[in-house]
């Protein structure tokens, strides 16, 4: 359908749209016009993709003058492969109405894993040695010393992209990462190269999170982007999490021993390159007088990772005197690797602000602050000068020069934390030293700068006024919608209590009662016997689930669940996980049925879908607060308050809940569907919890619905898959209209009766 919002013509490639879907695009385009940043909260499964992609493709097409660039980012591979998916339908459909006028490129960037067609780097088992095999065949030594001598290997596929020069295009279409391959195939083309080329002339890119937020990899990837861009979160409601891991480093007893190994190393290939070739380290020295902003005429092939401090200006200083010379670089690598094992000796936990912990390496190591901040791009630039192609093998020395850069760059928004052992297992020695960014904001701030304008968007962003805290942002719309259905075709309850009226929860002194087990185990047994096909339920640990499956194993109370239907779950194995749920779906598929035990911010809550039959109940068990003893929250606790004023208890509630929202809206992916959703603990009936949950789940929660015990909750279960079971109308005939057509929009907009969307 085609239609208008003010002054744009939106070409939507379904006949009918979802009210909100209008509404999210009114206010999509309020932001656009406005070019500054915006939240928006959508139910899961309204077809949050399609109308952002919709209205975003539309308004670049109504104003040709003002190219904007849309750039997606997504969490995942398969999520990047749907929204192509979706953006190729709807770029069929606008070509269908206006012809070539409509072409665009759209491509999907990924790491070289997914995108590589040369077998023989594809043969290595994970992404950094996938990486270090692409660089031993396409490095620029590598290639002249190839091409002297025919015997070394060499990449075919990056060699004939090389010599199509520049007419090594991608014609306008939508590109998934399988079209990549298949046309990098067809062609004898390098697919990662020829996409990393294409991505600075591509209208829309859809790439992974860390490719804005993670310095070290922005730096390379997106640094050519125009500021005339649109940024898109998808799926962003643990955003702040993802800021503070591109920022955080770990350092363990592994990282320094492997460090001392590449030092070795290196050492040796300084010794051979002064005997065979000193002019280039002559060579190297005198470029890093001159600076270290030299070095971005460097080929693709040979960039490796940028610095993982934002700060620009640290390039056009001059590289410190004493780490210039390459052996005196090794020696104060030496001295930090020395000085950070000694730290990691130690019996108490320790914790340290940045300031303090570079005083101590001064005093202690006799490196200074502006050394420390030079150590990743001084070590990218030996690398380089020492022909070194098999990085996978030297990522301990980078994770130390990571760490030294860090600590040298921030004074705020860190701490330093040691810690002998992990709490949970405190007879088993293992020290880490970690250095924790807290600060949210720190990574997505040039985001924020840089572009015109960025979308943050999920389908759990309650309570929607903590992001611009959290981030340090202000946006210039912040909406949360609701969901128009014709048929209440969602069913919240709260259980307080089992058919023995004992109250259930998992907080600390009550989860290891026998009676709550015994109730939560009731609670699935009498829920199995009712519901049809799948049901899935999250508990709040890993530890947690293995022992009340242990119990229930040993009073039997698995083996009667077992006889309604077959149970599977998810453990730390990813191939494990994946086959568990395949074998999940098949169950369901057969009539068997099935019950998925799963486990909150796990890799099963945070991306798979439980549609249709494969999910008409889920289970949260307990409220799923992070490890409230961990240091490092405790550190994040302390400086969010200090800094932001955010209490410590709203925050832990906050982000508890937007991952027990995240748990439950797995079973509601489009309005046909339906589900009922069970928060299985007595927390959850206190207003300051539960008024947390996303607005689209509260307004379906009835009074009714918020003390119940087992049997109650069985009542209300019955009589909602009865209701469920009768035929309805899909576009909601009777009073409000789910479903709009073209002309239900038309005469919304001629009659200004915009009271009809709520």
């Amino acid at each position: 359908m085609k239609f208008e919002i003010e002054d744009v013509t939106v070409y939507f490639p379904y006949d009918n749209i979802y009210p909100e879907q209008y509404s999210y695009m009114v206010e999509l385009k309020r932001a656009l016009d406005a070019k500054g940043h915006c939240l928006l909260e959508m139910p899961t499964g309204t077809g949050k993709t399609i109308a952002l992609l919709s209205l975003i493709t539309s308004y670049v097409l109504s104003k040709p003058n003002s190219p904007l660039k849309l750039l997606y980012c997504t969490r995942t591979v398969h999520e990047m492969e749907k929204t192509l998916a979706e953006l190729r339908l709807l770029h069929d459909y606008q070509l269908l109405h206006l012809g070539p006028a409509a072409r665009i490129l759209a491509l999907g960037l990924s790491s070289r894993k997914n995108l590589c067609v040369n077998s023989r780097v594809l043969a290595a088992e994970n992404r950094d040695s996938v990486d270090a095999g692409c660089r031993k065949l396409t490095a620029s030594w590598v290639r002249a010393l190839a091409a002297e001598n025919p015997s070394v290997p060499s990449c075919e596929f990056f060699e004939q992209y090389e010599r199509a020069g520049s007419s090594a295009v991608l014609p306008p279409g939508v590109y998934t990462l399988q079209d990549l391959r298949v046309f990098g195939k067809e062609k004898g083309w390098c697919p990662y190269y020829l996409a990393r080329h294409m991505v600075q002339f591509a209208n829309v890119v859809v790439y992974s999170y860390q490719y804005l937020l993670d310095p070290k990899v922005a730096g390379i990837i997106s640094k050519e982007m125009q500021k005339e861009s649109v940024v898109v979160f998808d799926e962003a409601h643990n955003i702040d999490n993802v800021c503070i891991e591109a920022l955080s480093v770990s350092v363990r007893r592994q990282t320094i021993e492997g460090a001392r190994r590449n030092l070795t190393r290196m050492r040796q290939e300084i010794d051979k390159f002064k005997a065979t070739d000193a002019g280039r380290l002559r060579a190297e020295y005198n470029r890093l007088v001159e600076g270290l902003a030299l070095r971005g005429d460097l080929p693709a092939t040979d960039a490796w990772l940028a610095n993982p401090a934002l700060p620009d200006d640290i390039l056009k200083e001059a590289v410190p005197g004493n780490i210039r010379r390459a052996e005196h670089f090794i020696h104060v690598l030496r001295r930090l690797v020395q000085y950070l094992e000694g730290r990691l000796d130690t019996e108490n936990v320790e914790k340290e602000s940045p300031v303090s912990f570079v005083v101590s390496i001064l005093n202690h190591a006799g490196i200074d602050q502006k050394s420390l901040k030079f150590c990743y791009d001084r070590l990218h630039s030996l690398m380089m000068t020492l022909e070194i192609t098999d990085t996978d093998e030297f990522l301990h020395i980078q994770t130390i020069c990571d760490f030294a850069t860090l600590v040298g760059t921030y004074a705020r928004g860190f701490s330093i934390i040691i810690e002998p052992f992990d709490e949970r297992m405190p007879h088993i020695p293992d020290p880490v030293l970690q250095l924790c960014c807290h600060d949210a904001s720190l990574a997505i701030k040039p985001v924020f700068e840089r572009f015109q304008s960025v979308v943050i968007t999920s389908g759990t962003l309650s309570p929607i006024d903590l992001y611009p805290r959290l981030l340090n942002f202000n946006p210039v719309v912040s909406r949360s919608f609701t969901m128009s259905l014709t048929r209440d075709c969602i069913c919240p309850m709260v259980l307080t209590r089992g058919s023995d009226q004992l109250p259930v929860s998992t907080k600390f002194d009550m989860r290891s009662d026998l009676g709550v087990v015994r109730n939560y185990g009731r609670l699935l047994l009498e829920m199995s016997s009712v519901v049809p096909d799948g049901i899935v339920c999250f508990f709040v640990s890993y530890s947690y689930m293995d022992g009340i499956v242990n119990t229930w194993n040993e009073n039997g109370i698995l083996k009667e669940i077992m006889q309604h239907k077959l149970v599977f779950i998810e453990t730390q194995d990813v191939v494990e996980t994946t086959l568990a749920l395949d074998n999940y779906r098949k169950a369901c598929d057969c009539g068997r049925g099935a019950i998925f035990f799963s486990v909150a911010r796990g890799k099963v809550a945070e991306g798979i879908d439980f549609d249709r039959h494969y999910g008409r109940l889920v289970i949260m068990f307990g409220v799923p607060f992070q490890y409230t003893l961990s240091k490092i929250l405790l550190a994040r606790l302390e400086y969010l308050r200090d800094t932001f004023q955010i209490k410590e208890g709203d925050f832990l509630t906050f982000d508890a809940l937007r991952q027990a929202a995240q748990c439950v809206g797995r079973v509601i992916r489009s309005k046909a569907d339906y589900g009922m959703m069970i928060f299985a603990d007595k927390r959850y009936s206190r207003h300051d919890k539960r008024s947390k949950l996303p607005g689209w789940i509260l307004s379906h929660l009835h009074d009714a619905h918020l003390n119940l015990s087992t049997d109650m909750a069985l009542h209300i279960a019955r009589e909602f898959l009865r209701k469920m079971a009768q035929p309805y109308d899909k576009t909601g005939g009777t009073g409000r209209k789910t479903l709009l057509s073209q002309e239900d929009l038309q005469k919304m907009v001629i009659s200004g009766m915009d009271d009809m969307m709520f």
